[in-house]
This record gives C-alpha cells, sequence and structure tokens, in this order.
C-alpha cells in the first residue's frame, strides 16, 4: 500500500529524543519520513545533532503528507521564531489531515488557538495557562491526547505520544500496540514474546 510521507519538523533547539519512537515504527510500518524546517539550511537539535532538513515550510502543503510531527524546543518559549509551524499545524487540521504536538510545541498550538476547544494534555496546565490560551476547561490530566485529528502529549511521555499516533493513523493493529506499549512503557518483559508473536502474525 502506498501511503503519504510523515513530516517531522526540526527547527534548532528541538528536543531530538521526543520523536524516536514515533518516527522508527512509522518508518518500519511503511511510512517515508521526511523532514521540515524554517528554511533550506541545516538545524542543530537540543543533543547537538546537525540536521539537514529534506524541505523548508513554505513549501509543504497538508494534502502531500500523512501527518505533521511538531516536538518540543526552547524556541517555543522565547518568541515567535517557531510560529509559523503553529499555522501549519492549523492548516493541516483545517484540510482534515493529523497534527501530533508534543511538550513545547503544544504550547505554540495553544498560542496559535487550537486547543481552545479540543480535548489536550501537555507537561502541565500551568504551562499552557501562561500562554493566554481560552482552552484550560479541555485539559486533561494523561500520558497523551487524542481529540480528532490531534495528538498531544507531555514531554516525559514521547512512548504514549507515538501510541496515539499509531492508533490514529492505523499503522499497527491493537493486538501489536498493546504489548508494544507494555514493552517500552512499562517495561514488562513478559510483553516482548507477546510483541514478536503479534508483529510475525
Amino acid at each position: 500500500m502506498t501511503r503519504k510521507p510523515v513530516h517531522l519538523a526540526v527547527y534548532d533547539t528541538y528536543a531530538d529524543w521526543e520523536p524516536g519512537h514515533t518516527t522508527a515504527h512509522l518508518a518500519l510500518a511503511g511510512y517515508e519520513i521526511r523532514t521540515v524546517a524554517p528554511a533550506d539550511g541545516p538545524v542543530t537539535s537540543m543533543g547537538g545533532l546537525r540536521v539537514l532538513p529534506g524541505l523548508p515550510l513554505d513549501a509543504l502543503r497538508p494534502e502531500d503528507s500523512a501527518l505533521l510531527i511538531l516536538t518540543g524546543a526552547s524556541l517555543w518559549d522565547t518568541g515567535d521564531t517557531l510560529a509559523p509551524f503553529a499555522r501549519a499545524a492549523r492548516a493541516f487540521l483545517d484540510a482534515g489531515v493529523p497534527v501530533a504536538a508534543i511538550c513545547g510545541a503544544t504550547a505554540g498550538l495553544a498560542r496559535e488557538g487550537l486547543l481552545d476547544d479540543r480535548a489536550h494534555t501537555s507537561g502541565s496546565p500551568h504551562y499552557l495557562a501562561a500562554t493566554g490560551y481560552r482552552g484550560g476547561g479541555r485539559y486533561t490530566e494523561a500520558d497523551a491526547v487524542t481529540d480528532g485529528l490531534l495528538v498531544t502529549a507531555g514531554p516525559t511521555e514521547p512512548v504514549a505520544f507515538a501510541r496515539e499516533v499509531f492508533r490514529l493513523l492505523g499503522a499497527y493493529d491493537e493486538t501489536v500496540i498493546d504489548p508494544w506499549f507494555r514493552l517500552f512503557h512499562d517495561s514488562d518483559p513478559a510483553a516482548y514474546a507477546a510483541y514478536e508473536k503479534a508483529l510475525s502474525r
């Protein structure tokens, strides 16, 4: 089956560990992962990784994508540098294309007004409240939350974030997702055999 690619946003100070489970296992499921950055030049992650992006943000079109992933970054909280990515998220959602945001990216979406009417989570309700958004009543204390086409998660939950993305895209059957989550999130040694068995079906 031909699938549209998944786009991972990369920008200076992006939290390189947060999308790892998501992108690795989507790639194993047959999705091409493409990186998108503010411009054509390289960016440097929070961990010091230098990334040469696949395309600039102004060339990204929702209709060419299966999903936009936005990670945390120091820049989300130090100005409007990343606001164009929040606007891109709006364009994706308006076009019926999923968006997944973790950590500081949730604050960017809050400032864009995208969390005012959607159930969501983040690092804490106080963190999002500082953005001045109007969605505090929709904040949910959970590892990760899916509302329609939007996935949100806090900074400590990259595995739960990935699980919600897998479910939203239908990348894996629940018989695979459940033992995968128990293995990588709960460190349940009994889940390994169940995970391997589910993958072999």
